[in-house]
């Protein structure tokens, strides 16, 4: 099943995904995980003109990543102008079918000011119910979209519920995109209380964690002034994905996934 390459159990993080329905079938036994700090150390230290450049070190400072799922959807631009206020990044794993299709200008303004434009699939298909063929079409049609809009593929992908096997990751492999999962989930499809959602993901915030939010469920762009106020408040520095493995590089096909401590 999945497990980190430093041979470390996951026991928090794996009973938060239970908790949440999500990765209801891990497909991929033998597949492995690989955490920021796992990227981070994998890249050496050689890269020194690549460390001066990047705008905070997650080796030092304790990161955590903001990233929004599904969208998007008619709640995006209010977001993007509470990030813009905040001064946050954050990663968007878009869907292609009625999202990027239908919200082009947004998706051109998300990446234009600056956040990390990623891939969701097309139309939310489970991938590993699919054979290599289906997958590479749920994930090429995305990625063509957000070309023609953006002027670059994205790089990274988030399997629909987290989903991944062997065959989901050649193909995620052929196209050049690295699989994020996540370590903190407020569950907001479930709910429309925003004051939930914030405790949801303060209860479970750690360094280099992913958040996991969507900003295509009503109750869930209301809760993100809180939570950014409140993590600052507690010393986390907000980055993209790339920025949290950050010198490591994310590579095609590989799985990345926080461990909570």
């Amino acid at each position: 099943m999945f497990r980190s390459r430093t041979g470390r159990r996951g026991g928090t993080a794996t009973a938060l995904f239970a908790a949440a329905s999500l990765m209801l079938t891990l497909a991929a036994c033998g597949t492995s995980t690989v955490t920021p700090q796992d990227a981070r150390d994998e890249s050496g230290t050689d890269d020194k003109a690549g460390a001066a450049a990047r705008r905070v070190d997650c080796a030092e400072v304790k990161c955590i990543a903001l990233t929004f799922d599904a969208g998007p959807g008619k709640d995006t631009p209010r977001l993007l102008d509470i990030l813009k206020e905040k001064q946050v990044p954050a990663t968007f794993f878009l869907l292609g079918s009625k999202h990027v299709d239908r919200y082009p200008q947004v998706v051109k303004r998300i990446a234009d000011e600056g956040h990390e434009v990623a891939n969701h699939t097309w139309t939310h298909r489970i991938l590993t119910d699919l054979d290599a063929v289906e997958v590479r079409d749920e994930l090429a049609r995305t990625q063509d979209a957000v070309e023609k809009i953006t002027g670059r593929k994205p790089t990274l992908m988030r399997p629909p519920q987290g989903r991944t096997d062997g065959t989901v990751s050649e193909v995620s492999r052929e196209l050049g995109l690295a699989q994020v999962l996540w370590s903190i989930t407020a569950k907001d499809y479930s709910t429309t209380d925003s004051a939930l959602i914030r405790q949801r993901v303060l209860d479970q915030a750690h360094g280099d964690g992913i958040i996991l939010l969507h900003d295509i469920y009503d109750g869930t762009v209301p809760a993100v002034p809180s939570i950014i106020d409140e993590l600052k408040r507690r010393g986390f520095t907000f980055v993209t994905v790339p920025e949290l493995l950050a010198p490591g590089k994310a590579e095609p096909g590989t799985v990345y996934r926080p461990e909570k401590d």
